[in-house]
């Protein structure tokens, strides 16, 4: 039977006004000792988890942020945390919170860091996005929206909203990368081309992060019961481009693995080719919502490649003894067999649903001999974001 890849979130964020940061000082939260008890890093309801470290910050450089999806009687609106020590502990500096998080609901944030100057600004500048309008009922209109932060993260500023849906459907999960031109670029997957395709992946690009470009198109596979869907970009050492994504419905697989590598950021050859399925040996793979991140390689040019996924099954989709506790890693930009690495937050029973599991986020600590992770899974009922640091190899 072929299942949808498209998560239904009981509530997501819309909003069409300037957003507002509420800065918070609260306790730390207890360190996660590696390879030992999760941990939790916000006490309410916690989802799709992203975090960077700050690489440009001219007062901030080597923090860890972190940002969650979260919920409370206002409505949805996404917690922003920060670690000075590699992740053993979080504190929460601010909010990013809109009047609309309520009614119309948010899912699907991103973070980044810009490495250069985009328009006024300045290097170091973290953008964060979301989805907004999912819950709006019959006549939504869905939007992705990006705010700024020139402060490392403790006030944010609204910016722009890039896309907007035409009709009822759905744009999700926003991805932030400069091209080698120093171009912003959001990628993001959509809906809005059915019933010819019922997802696509598509991007625009700025140059100031105000003004956004016409729709250009990523990748959009035939038939339509395909979709390519949540994208991750990250660039290697050597100036190209590694694109990560998943695959649903595709020939006789649920929602596996693939990547592209381009050589600038802004050309990803032909939108119906799938790129390469990653994969570990024997076909194990990870079913939905994947993530990947760099890690220091044997070489400087040859990063590792840690993912993260949603549910570890074998080549025919059993879920594995490791489902919820297994990393894959590959030494070779995504080619060939991927190797299994223990992961820090074990998930409990990840299965096709919007909480356990679901994009995981992972982080190099510790000069890269670690993995910071944080994971959603349910806690009597509640979604929560635990995290939790473990051996990178």
């Amino acid at each position: 039977m072929r299942r949808r890849s498209r998560w239904v979130p009981l509530v997501t964020l819309a909003l069409l006004g300037t957003a507002v940061a509420v800065p918070i000082a609260t306790a730390p939260a207890s360190a996660a000792p590696a390879q030992a008890e999760r941990k939790l890093i916000h006490e309410g309801m916690g989802s799709y988890p992203r975090l960077i470290r700050l690489e440009h910050s001219a007062v901030a450089k080597g923090r860890i942020i972190a940002s969650i999806t979260s919920e409370d009687g206002a409505g949805r609106y996404a917690p922003i945390y920060e670690s000075r020590d590699e992740g053993k502990t979080f504190t929460k500096i601010s909010e990013v919170r809109d009047p609309e998080g309520g009614p119309g609901g948010m899912c699907c944030g991103t973070l980044y860091e810009l490495p250069q100057q985009v328009g006024d600004m300045r290097k170091g500048t973290l953008l964060w996005a979301a989805t907004y309008g999912h819950s709006a009922g019959q006549t939504r209109r869905v939007g992705i929206k990006v705010w700024s932060s020139r402060d490392a993260g403790r006030t944010w500023k609204y910016l722009a909203e890039p896309v907007r849906s035409h009709n009822h459907d759905g744009m999700y999960e926003p991805e932030f990368i400069l091209d080698a031109n120093g171009t912003l670029v959001m990628h993001f997957a959509d809906e809005t081309e059915a019933p010819k395709f019922a997802q696509v992946l598509n991007r625009v690009t700025s140059t100031d992060g105000v003004n956004w470009s016409t729709k250009q198109r990523t990748m959009a596979i035939p038939p339509d019961p395909v979709r390519p869907g949540m994208p991750i970009v990250r660039r290697l050492p050597d100036g190209r481009y590694y694109f990560a994504y998943e695959i649903c419905n595709y020939r006789d697989r649920y929602c596996d693995p693939y990547f592209k590598i381009s050589p600038d950021g802004a050309n990803y050859g032909d939108p119906g080719a799938p790129g390469v399925r990653a994969q570990a040996a024997g076909g194990k793979h990870y079913e939905h919502a994947q993530t990947i991140t760099l890690f220091p390689g044997a070489a400087p040019e040859r990063p590792r490649i840690l993912m993260v996924g949603q549910i570890y099954v074998d080549a025919k989709g059993k879920p594995l003894p490791g489902n919820g506790k297994t990393l894959l890693a590959n030494d070779n930009l995504g080619e060939g067999e991927w190797y299994e690495v223990p992961a820090p937050v074990h998930v409990a029973n990840p299965i096709n649903d919007w909480c356990p599991n679901y994009s995981s986020t992972l982080l190099p600590v510790n000069g890269g001999n670690d993995v910071l992770q944080i994971a959603a899974d349910y806690d009597n009922g509640t979604c929560r974001a635990y995290f939790a640091t473990g051996p990178s190899r």
